[in-house]
């Protein structure tokens, strides 16, 4: 089972790790326990919204990246989970709007690979580049 708090925990330390901080650092600029961010970066307590923005302010971090990045690490161990199963996930349903299937294209390895082409909402949306 995977568990969000642990990916959250790992993308925390490893941002702080990478700034060179020590948790001591951290803790006392966001204004939360060392012994409590201790386990929040060991994902073994959940963090509260309020929490995150915390430690991510003492981090110098927008939360959408911490986001963008826990969701990244999800899908490749969600990608895991179902290869060791040898299972594929059923499909998702696409959430900014209708899709336009491609033909079938054949993959370097001779297995048909199918496209997806999934249109943007009609309403403008500001998008910038990290």
């Amino acid at each position: 089972m995977i568990l969000l708090r642990r990916l959250l925990g790992d993308v925390l330390r490893r941002q702080r790790q990478r700034q060179g901080r020590t948790l001591r650092e951290v803790s006392s600029s966001a204004r939360v326990s060392l012994g409590y961010l201790s386990e929040v970066e060991r994902g073994q307590k959940e963090a509260s919204s309020e929490l995150l923005s915390s430690i991510c302010d003492a981090l110098e971090l927008r939360m959408s990246e911490v986001m963008r990045a826990v969701s990244d690490e999800l899908a490749l161990a969600e990608l895991a989970e179902s290869a060791a199963s040898d299972t594929v996930p059923a499909p998702m349903r696409p959430m900014l709007g209708p899709v336009e299937r491609m033909p079938s294209v054949t993959s370097v390895t001779g297995v048909p690979e199918e496209r997806v082409t999934i249109k943007a909402p009609t309403e403008a949306v500001d998008v910038v580049a990290a």
